[in-house]
């Protein structure tokens, strides 16, 4: 008998073939490290975070010593809370801890009207600052 590589190689090839065909798909495919379910939880988190500190920012600029201090500076209000939404989450973050400390300051006696006013206004100044660099 006589070794015929080309015969050798048509055998392997479709041994191969019939392997990858029998085999099914679910079993080769790379399961993934994170599921579906958890990055739709991780995404609704994230959501819903932005929501809480966007619904923050819009509460102190609606109190009535923001919107006096706004109307004084001859700002928009409504200009103010639009561009607060366009904000990103990392900017959106910090003006949200520097408006609770403000009031949280506020409410312990720590700050003066005039000084909480001056703080709502830097925070609107800055919004407008950032938004209109992009």
């Amino acid at each position: 008998m006589h070794f015929d590589l080309r015969q050798s190689l048509r055998v392997a090839v479709a041994t191969v073939l019939v392997a990858l065909f029998i085999v099914p798909t679910d079993a080769l495919a790379q399961s993934h490290v994170v599921s579906p379910a958890d990055l739709q939880k991780e995404a609704v988190a994230a959501s819903q975070a932005r929501q809480h500190t966007l619904d923050s920012l819009q509460h102190l600029l609606s109190t009535p010593t923001a919107e006096k201090a706004l109307k004084s500076a001859k700002m928009d209000t409504q200009q103010v809370k639009t561009a607060v939404s366009t904000l990103n989450d990392q900017e959106l973050a910090q003006l949200a801890a520097r408006a609770d400390k403000a009031q949280a300051d506020f409410y312990a006696g720590n700050l003066s009207e005039r000084d909480l006013i001056l703080i709502i206004l830097g925070i609107a100044v800055l919004v407008l600052i950032i938004v209109a660099v992009r």
